[in-house]
């Protein structure tokens, strides 16, 4: 909760919330209770004075709302030359006083409401603070002084927007809002394929991209909540939407692709680093998507270029060593960002596989630490990063792809692994990441658990990792005061440890749905009844959603999402205890049913799955996520015979 010496109880109604278990999220790193609370009068003002009215008007809005829908007041936002005789809530924007960068000081007293900011974000976020103050305890405030300063200047999350799930426009309004309630000051877009570029329609034609003047549009939308839209283009590896094409195959490493041991069949999926239409490709679109951005930084991607080697740079590799062939194109990839006067961000993962190289890299690009597993070694790698004077900002998961309902346990552990060693070690930030791998099959609800997780931690650590998470979740991300869907969400997101076989990158039961019906992996790491212990722990959580009292407009979609989700896992655990018995010995006419009620199942689920997903997102995508489920359906009606 809020520390300090402010203790936490579970969740209770709204009715009943005092001083006495009050939450904030992120935790506020100093706070003084002074004893007893002040009910707020019906009308009167939000007065902004001097800079505070030039940069305060958003956050003085989201305090107006949110007195307007939690307290049934009606308070109006003036402006002030003066505030020594207002007796609502007074801001003004002071340096001198709250000292630190993004900092604010908050007083709720007998008279009035004071805040004191370092700068404009500063102001934003002491009204944001208050709006979670209002959202708990309605007209009837502690009083109380806060002061508080972020530990991490840069705070981000990131979403996956080419797999193969690209938000609406409103899907995304939402989620900045939330994001920057929770104080978040970065953002980015993942994108191989999903911006609009007008001379490569072939590439994009069937995924609803994001248009020019959506960006812009998102981009004035996230500076008004002081929040940075990084841009953010892949630019080596993850091609194949364009590699698979032409012309742009003829571009690839491997343009007829390559098998690579664990990852089986891969298509054209890197770059060819030497061939020059390459870096003349990745600077057209650069040219065209960075006037969109008011960011200067620039998240290159550059990561996982598995089949580099394995194709047309196969020589270079040999003879100069895969490392080197990467790292010079890498720094033509740095020339050219320089070259759109942006700072170069790009994932670390392949130049910690060659550390030697790691002090040729300029020092005005961002590494990229990532690493999404509870165990991932963020003390050594931020300590190779640190030790080279690269600047680097630590990039953990909020850990729902490849799951359906999510990894709660191991994203807590990842997120706060990497952010108290990227405190430690002296990173510039923190990027908390959402995929969508193998179709993005996951509610973004899912997502929110690690979202806030991440965000409380990456405002500071030490306040962060006493977060009651579940109260917390259902709170400020669900509007729940009662704590029923925090805690659902929590056990649905941990059901995955329940049959006792250790996976990484997913669950179990979501792997199931895009593993070969004929492959009996990872069957033996399974426990005995394993898979119906699981089915049972996800109807038990998701039973618990019938007591949620959220009170936001998308409640009712959010339940069905989830429910939805759980129902996919669900049948997932159903192919697994079928394959658990086929590895154990059961014949093909002992499982004949099995596979059967698994396909006629999945068939009942698409169309859910498609009404759902197209309540927050554009139809582009969705027939490559649902063609995967079509094609199991098959597969499995095959295996019965």
């Amino acid at each position: 909760g809020a520390g300090h010496g402010v203790p936490c109880p579970y969740a209770r109604p709204a009715a009943t919330i005092t001083v006495m278990n009050l939450l904030l999220t992120p935790a506020p790193r100093h706070v003084d209770l002074f004893g007893g609370s002040r009910r707020l009068p019906d009308h009167r003002t939000i007065v902004l004075s001097a800079d505070a009215l030039t940069h305060g008007m958003r956050g003085a809005r989201d305090l107006e709302a949110a007195l307007a829908a939690y307290a049934g007041l009606r308070w109006e936002v003036r402006a002030a030359a003066s505030i020594a005789e207002h007796e609502g809530v007074v801001a003004v924007i002071d340096a001198k006083a709250a000292k630190q960068r993004e900092g604010y000081h908050l007083t709720i007293g007998e008279e009035r409401i004071g805040i004191v900011a370092h700068d404009a974000p500063g102001l934003y976020y002491a009204f944001q603070t208050l709006v979670q103050l209002v959202r708990q305890c309605g007209r009837r405030l502690p009083l109380l002084h806060i002061e508080d300063a972020p530990e991490f200047a840069h705070r981000g999350v990131m979403l996956d927007v080419s797999r193969d799930k690209v938000p609406s426009m409103e899907t995304l309004y939402a989620l900045i809002d939330t994001l920057a309630g929770w104080k978040i000051n970065q953002f980015q877009l993942y994108m191989e394929h999903t911006f609009a570029y007008e001379r490569h329609r072939a590439v994009w034609k069937d995924a609803s991209p994001f248009t020019a003047g959506e960006i812009l549009a998102l981009d004035v939308y996230c500076r008004e909540r002081h929040i940075e839209l990084v841009p953010n283009q892949n630019s080596f590896g993850h091609m194949a939407r364009w590699l698979t094409r032409k012309p742009y195959n003829d571009f690839a490493e491997a343009p007829r692709g390559t098998t690579l041991g664990a990852l089986g069949k891969l298509p054209p999926f890197t770059l060819d680093p030497h061939d020059p239409r390459s870096l003349r490709l990745i600077d057209e679109l650069y040219a065209e998507l960075l006037p969109h951005f008011s960011s200067r930084q620039f998240n290159v991607g550059c990561d996982e270029t598995f089949d580099l080697g394995h194709g047309k740079s196969a020589k270079a590799c040999a003879e100069r060593g895969a490392g080197r062939v990467y790292l010079d194109f890498l720094l033509k990839i740095h020339a050219l960002s320089e070259k759109h006067g942006r700072r170069m961000m790009f994932w670390g993962d392949i130049v910690m596989q060659h550390p030697e190289l790691i002090g040729e890299i300029p020092r005005d690009a961002i590494a990229l630490e990532w690493g999404y597993e509870h165990d991932h070694p963020f003390a050594a790698d931020t300590k190779a990063f640190r030790d080279a004077g690269l600047p680097f900002y630590v990039c953990p998961g909020a850990g729902g792809w490849n799951s359906l309902v999510g990894r709660a346990g191991n994203a807590i552990e990842n997120i706060r692994s990497a952010t108290v060693n990227g405190r430690k070690r002296g990173a510039a930030g923190v990027l908390n990441t959402e995929w969508g791998d193998n179709g993005h099959m996951q509610p973004l609800a899912v997502a929110w658990l690690g979202m806030l997780y991440g965000a409380a931690m990456s405002w500071s650590p030490k306040t962060g990792e006493s977060l009651d998470l579940p109260r917390a979740l259902s709170l400020h991300a669900f509007d729940d005061p009662s704590g029923a869907t925090g805690r659902a969400m929590l056990e649905l997101g941990n059901a995955y440890t329940i049959n006792g076989a250790k996976t990484r990158n997913g669950t179990i039961f979501a792997q199931m749905l895009f593993t070969p019906v004929n492959s009996d992996w990872p069957m033996q790491r399974v426990r005995p009844g394993g898979f119906d212990d699981t089915s049972d722990a996800l109807h038990a959580a998701a039973a618990k959603l019938d007591a949620s009292a959220m009170r936001r407009d998308d409640a009712a979609l959010i339940v069905e999402e989830m429910r939805c989700a759980v129902e996919l896992a669900d049948i997932g655990c159903a192919i697994g205890a079928a394959k658990q018995a086929r590895a154990g010995g059961a014949g093909a006419s002992k499982l004949r049913p099995q596979w059967r009620r698994a396909a006629k199942r999945i068939d009942a689920a698409v169309p859910e799955f498609e009404r759902l997903w197209l309540a927050r997102n554009r139809p582009g995508g969705m027939g490559d996520s649902t063609a995967r489920l079509h094609a199991l359906s098959k597969a499995l009606r095959k295996t019965a015979g």
